[in-house]
C-alpha cells in the first residue's frame, strides 16, 4: 500500500516542496533510471536534491547531472573513503567546480575504514579550508569520531559556513555542540527502522528549527523498504516518522526542514505554484 494514496495530498501538505539534503543521484542503479526516479520523487512532495561527491572521478557526472536537471544540486567533495585522493590536483579541480556548487561534500571522518586516520584528517581540513574560502557550506560524513571532527570544525573555522551533519548517529547533547557551530542535523531512513533508539532520540530532543531530511539513497531505505536501493520518493517516509517522533503535522516538518535547508545551505527559496 502506498504511502500516500493521493499523491496529490503529499503537495498541498508539504507547501514548496521537500529537500533531499543528500542523495546520490549519479549512482547505480538511481542514474540508471533517473527520469523515473525523480518523477517519483516529485509525486511524492520531493522538489530539490543535492547530490554529492564521493570521488573526484564523479564530480563531472554530478555537474553534467546538475546543469541537465535544475532540481539537481550538485555537491562536490572528498569522502573520507577516498581521502588518499586528495592530493594537489584533485583540490585544484575542487576548488575549479565551487562556484557551481551549493557545498563541498560529502567529507569528514570515518575510522571504520581502512583509510588511516590520519589520511582523512588532512583531507578533510584541505577541504574545510577549501570550502571556508569560497564561503560553501559542507555536508559532513562523521561516524565514531565525533570529539575529534568538532575539534577540527572549530580549527578550521568551519562556523563561518555551517553545513549539514549527514545522517547524524551521534547523541543530542553531541548534536547541540555542531549546532552551536551553526550546523543543521540530518535524519534519514534509519529514523524508521525497527529498534532505532539514537535517531528517535534525536528526532524528539532536537529542535526542528535545526533539522533537516535526507535519503543517502541508494543506501539507508526505510523500513519499509529495507533490503531495496533507497530512492528519494521514500523521504515522505523520513518526514511522518519526524512527525510523529515530535506530534506534530507533516506539514509543519515539511514547511520548517524546507526553511532549514533553504537557510543552512544559502538556496533561493520556491514557492507554490
Amino acid at each position: 500500500m502506498p504511502l500516500y494514496p493521493d499523491q496529490s495530498y503529499v503537495q498541498s501538505e508539504t507547501g514548496p516542496g521537500l529537500i533531499d539534503t543528500h542523495c546520490h543521484l549519479d549512482l547505480k542503479p538511481l542514474v540508471e533510471h533517473l527520469p523515473q526516479v525523480l518523477a517519483k520523487a516529485r509525486q511524492a512532495g520531493v522538489s530539490r536534491f543535492v547530490v554529492p561527491g564521493v570521488h573526484p572521478g564523479g564530480w563531472k557526472r554530478i555537474m553534467t547531472l546538475a546543469a541537465a536537471h535544475h532540481e539537481i544540486l550538485a555537491a562536490v567533495g572528498i569522502h573520507p573513503m577516498h581521502a588518499a585522493l586528495a592530493d594537489d590536483d584533485a583540490l585544484s579541480d575542487l576548488a575549479g567546480l565551487a562556484a557551481d556548487s551549493v557545498s563541498v561534500g560529502e567529507i569528514g571522518l570515518d575510522p571504520t575504514y581502512s583509510v588511516p586516520l590520519k589520511t582523512q584528517e588532512a583531507a578533510f581540513r584541505e577541504q574545510l579550508r577549501l570550502a571556508v574560502s569560497h564561503g560553501l557550506p559542507v555536508l559532513v560524513h562523521c561516524r565514531r569520531a565525533f570529539q575529534l571532527t568538532l575539534q577540527l570544525l572549530r580549527e578550521e573555522k568551519a562556523c563561518h559556513v555551517g553545513g549539514i551533519m549527514h545522517a547524524f548517529s551521534g547523541s543530542p547533547e553531541m548534536a547541540r555542540e555542531f549546532i552551536r557551530l551553526g550546523f543543521a542535523i540530518s535524519l534519514s531512513g534509519t529514523l524508521t527502522w525497527l529498534g532505532a533508539v539514537r535517531p528517535l532520540r534525536l528526532a524528539r530532543e532536537i529542535p526542528l528549527a535545526h533539522l533537516v531530511l535526507e535519503t543517502d539513497a541508494p543506501d539507508m531505505p526505510p523500513q519499509s523498504h529495507r533490503g531495496q536501493a533507497n530512492q528519494p520518493a521514500w523521504l515522505a517516509e523520513v518526514l511522518l516518522a519526524l512527525a510523529a517522533a515530535k506530534n506534530v503535522t507533516p506539514k509543519a516538518v515539511a514547511a520548517a526542514t524546507h526553511e532549514n535547508t533553504v537557510r543552512v545551505l544559502g538556496l533561493a527559496r520556491e514557492r507554490n505554484g
